[in-house]
């Protein structure tokens, strides 16, 4: 069971934890044959053995007056990660987890690993790393098995399983007496080069010097790899894995950590300076070094509950934007709006479905939501939108239920007024003049540069104090389920510019997948035709 009174991140009361902890420990030094059943329920459960009994370290503490050693509570994303894990490793699945910088990943793959050695017979564990003193150097507290070691030393003797540091850690190996499991740990270019392994982390694979070498190595070494990173731009196969659609993928952005704040972000800014990291190791932006990208990353942060920093209450149009997805591997993909505030985030995969369900859940989301109409995606296989829709709201008339509208978007079509003058100031030079069919190459590019727009005036008005109508901006709100993918996706879309000089959008620069849910936010916030009064 989790520990049973609330605890405050932020301001940690780790001698309760303690208190809770030697209670516990007490009544099983009193009663010692439930130790058989305790561990078979860790073994179900490691996250909820890593709550009871880890311990982590931070010598940043000292200078709170905290302790250095304190017991390793798991926040819930963190939780939700070890589960995740394990879960691939039972079904003999790759695993790649992208991560915002200071989010303790390294030392809670530390925490899984130690805790499935103590606990489970004849587990063999691999970590690598870029270099061989981030793996293990004797007296580093920053390399990998080093964290090992004294994890499973800090635990209670009951559950060290004989291990004993002195003894049974020779160097890049620790050995667990009495469960035969081992941790090992290989750098540079001997990774995966090993025994075979049940499970293999690899810390920082972005940034592996040799990476196709190592994915040739790891491949047979592991069923269950773990690939682990910060953001290193798109040319690597670990962006290439992140965003191909074939592997599992965990996102553990510092949003959800909640010892961080906006105040935590701006001092991070602070300390980095340098847009590129805070995009990348911050933002997790992998495209924080490509020319071009449509909504930069910083803008797409600060629209994150901007509503609440600006002190708007949304108002207007309840609407749903839906981006149709194939059969395939493909997710189709809904965002709720009301008004300036994303507040729904939807995503369904398109495998053994078909467009009637698709428009059938659209239609679910609209009586739950409140929502009066839903813009498809109507190029492709969203052209089957409309008759299935048709056919519903006939049902709905006859049964006297509320019908919803529904409205085509077409990426492929011309632009929505087309003689208005186009004014953007945020590019290299002035378009003055120039007018949005001159400008823009259909209406897809001119609705991505509406979004584009209504980010940028965010931006402006929270982290610059600028002045701003409620009604430009943008806001999404931090509160509703899949939002961080949807802010991973918004960044993805890069302009450039045709053969005559009109502006085009890329929605995938580098062959990555498509962005079903920033194409629904787009298509959820796309400029209407402006319809002008003609009196006689």
């Amino acid at each position: 069971m989790p520990i049973p009174f609330d605890f405050d991140f932020k301001r940690p009361d780790y001698l309760k934890v303690f208190d809770w902890r030697l209670e516990r420990l007490n009544r099983i030094r009193r009663d010692p044959e439930m130790l058989v059943d305790l561990k078979a329920y860790y073994r179900e459960d490691i996250a909820q053995f890593i709550i009871d009994w880890g311990s982590t370290s931070d010598p940043r503490n000292a200078e709170r007056n905290l302790p250095t050693v304190i017991p390793f509570l798991l926040f819930k994303r963190q939780e939700e990660w070890i589960k995740w894990v394990i879960g691939c490793w039972r079904n003999q699945r790759a695993a790649l987890t992208d991560k915002s910088r200071e989010m303790g990943v390294s030392w809670l793959s530390v925490a899984l690993a130690s805790s499935m050695a103590v606990l489970m017979d004849r587990v063999e564990i691999g970590f690598g790393s870029r270099k061989e003193e981030y793996v293990d150097k004797r007296g580093d507290p920053k390399s990998i098995l080093y964290k090992s070691r004294q994890y499973i030393s800090l635990l209670p003797v009951e559950f060290r399983a004989g291990f004993d540091a002195r003894k049974n850690s020779p160097h890049m190996r620790i050995l667990i007496p009495d469960t035969g499991s081992v941790i090992s740990g290989e750098a540079g270019n001997n990774i995966g080069r090993g025994d075979r392994k049940s499970i293999y982390f690899l810390d920082e694979a972005a940034h592996i010097l040799q990476p196709e070498e190592v994915e040739k190595s790891l491949a047979s070494t592991t069923n269950c790899p773990v690939y682990i990173s910060t953001p290193n731009g798109m040319n690597n196969p670990f962006a290439r894995k992140r965003h191909g659609g074939k592997i599992e993928v965990f996102t553990m952005h510092w949003r959800e950590d909640p010892r961080k704040d906006d105040a935590w972000y701006k001092r991070a800014c602070e300390r980095i300076d340098d847009p590129v990291v805070i995009a990348q190791e911050l933002d997790l932006d992998y495209n924080a070094s490509v020319e071009g990208v449509v909504i930069p990353s910083a803008w797409v942060q600060a629209a994150v509950d901007a509503h609440i920093a600006l002190c708007i209450e949304p108002t207007g149009i309840r609407r749903l934007g839906l981006d149709v997805a194939d059969e395939g591997s493909d997710k189709n993909g809904a965002i709720g709006r009301h008004g300036i505030l994303i507040e729904l985030v939807d995503l369904w995969s398109g495998v053994d479905s078909d467009i009637y369900r698709t428009v059938m859940r659209a239609f679910e989301i609209c009586d739950a939501e409140g929502y009066h109409n839903v813009r498809y995606d109507a190029d492709g296989l969203g052209a089957g939108v409309r008759g299935d829709a048709r056919v519903e709201n006939q049902r709905r008339k006859v049964r006297s239920i509320k019908e919803i509208s529904f409205t085509a978007h077409r990426g492929s079509a011309a632009v929505v007024n087309p003689t208005e003058e186009v004014f953007e100031r945020d590019l290299n030079d002035s378009v003055k003049g120039r007018t949005n069919e001159d400008y823009f190459e259909n209406f897809k590019a001119q609705s991505w540069w509406a979004l584009r727009k209504r980010f940028l005036k965010t931006f402006r008005a929270v982290r610059k104090g600028m002045p701003f109508h409620p009604d430009e901006i943008i806001s999404i709100s931090s509160t509703i389920d899949n939002y961080q993918k949807l802010v991973n996706e918004l960044s993805q879309a890069v302009y450039t510019l045709s053969k005559n000089g009109k502006l085009m959008i890329e929605k995938t620069p580098d062959g990555g997948r498509s962005p079903n849910l920033a194409d629904a936010a787009v298509i959820a916030f796309a400029p209407e035709a402006v319809r002008r009064s003609i009196f006689v």
